[in-house]
């Protein structure tokens, strides 16, 4: 018997070994290493490679993948010339889905479901994503692009990128740490696009820009751009209290609280909250944190919600001094690791999606009416 369930709530679709998401627990694990060991442990690259071959890498495999992905850093000269000339207003996340679309063209190798293949062109969208939306952040604002450098970690290079100066070593393992925590999440809706396109037997390129696509909109990747948009326009502590009950008032959404899967805190949460607390004190703006926790205190009191993923990411990419509407392309940047890793996965066996429609319409057979009896 078939069962109706908006949003596919509580549907299994499939089986993955990649990351498992225990909602009534709070936690998260990738094959089995959970989040809070990764955070503590391991490097973006090394995540990329627990995702992409299904183990962690010894020195020797890390090292290979890490030459692998800086030897991918270049841009077929179509797409920087279109990053060059895109409209200086358009919407990152926009250019980001274009370039990465773009990146197809440029790869005529017509085996699409060969697996070495995949597995190579997984790597370059890896490495390539981070170089889109950094040739376009300097473009529109009519900078220098910054020339490719193969001496730093995929987190010190883009922020190297958007800068034009070399990060320190702790904001590049903080970016570090945004990239491992987002890099995978379970059946989330940008991860179920990329394999329903992938599943048609497509290419790699199109599943992804699917993905990216779907993490565009603001119930998914957008909300850590509305979680600084909204401390902005609070401004100042004494004001959170009465800011947050108007809106509870008027019943709209808070961003960053709550979450389609936890029923309690999201366990990336804490790691960010805990860097939050750390730059914001550094850069002498408590507040913006202190204004997060009194957000945070509330809505926990008042509506039973806790805090998610984004309402602490917004602080820390804040922090770092990146431009508000880069926050869901570095989020992009991020899951591709995830995006490649479920599409190869789906790959392995692959079975087309077609879920069916429970119909509401009139019933059939209507009666026809002629045109001059309308």
């Amino acid at each position: 018997m078939s069962v109706v369930a908006k949003g596919l709530e509580g549907i299994i679709a499939n089986e993955s070994k990649l990351s498992k998401v225990e909602g009534l627990e709070g936690k998260l694990s990738y094959l089995g290493y959970t989040i809070d060991d990764l955070v503590e442990h391991a490097t973006f690259e090394e995540v990329v490679y627990l995702l992409h071959r299904g183990k962690l890498p010894n020195k020797s495999e890390v090292g290979e993948l890490t030459e692998t992905l800086r030897a991918q850093r270049s841009l077929p000269e179509g797409v920087v010339e279109f990053l060059k000339n895109a409209p200086q207003d358009a919407g990152p996340m926009d250019v980001v889905r274009t370039g990465v679309s773009m990146l197809g063209l440029f790869d005529t190798r017509e085996d699409h479901q060969n697996r070495t293949l995949n597995e190579e062109r997984a790597l370059s969208i890896v490495a390539k994503v981070p170089l889109i939306v950094a040739t376009y952040h300097r473009a529109r604002q009519g900078k220098e692009i910054m020339p490719n450098r193969t001496d730093l970690s995929e987190a010190g290079h883009f922020l190297y990128l958007i800068s034009g100066e070399e990060p320190s070593a702790e904001a590049t393992r903080t970016l570090d740490v945004g990239y491992i925590i987002h890099a995978d999440h379970g059946m989330n809706a940008s991860t179920f696009s990329s394999r329903v396109t992938i599943a048609t037997l497509s290419d790699i390129y199109s599943a992804v820009t699917s993905a990216i696509g779907t993490l565009k909109g603001p119930l998914h990747g957008g909300a850590n751009e509305g979680v600084i948009k909204m401390l902005l326009e609070i401004g100042d502590e004494d004001k959170v209290d009465a800011w947050v009950e108007e809106r509870l008032a008027k019943k709209e959404k808070i961003m960053g609280i709550g979450h389609r899967v936890y029923k309690v805190l999201d366990p990336r949460a804490p790691h960010l909250r805990k860097m939050a607390g750390k730059l914001t004190e550094q850069l002498g703006e408590p507040k913006w944190i202190r204004m997060s926790e009194r957000i945070a205190e509330i809505m926990r009191e008042r509506k039973g919600l806790e805090a998610n993923v984004d309402f602490y990411s917004a602080t820390v990419y804040y922090s770092l001094d990146i431009p508000t509407d880069l926050f869901t392309p570095i989020f992009a940047i991020s899951r591709a690791a995830g995006w490649t890793a479920q599409v190869l996965e789906q790959l392995d066996d692959n079975r087309l999606y077609r879920p069916l429609t429970d119909y509401t319409g009139p019933e059939p057979p209507q009666h026809w009416v002629s045109m001059d009896q309308r």
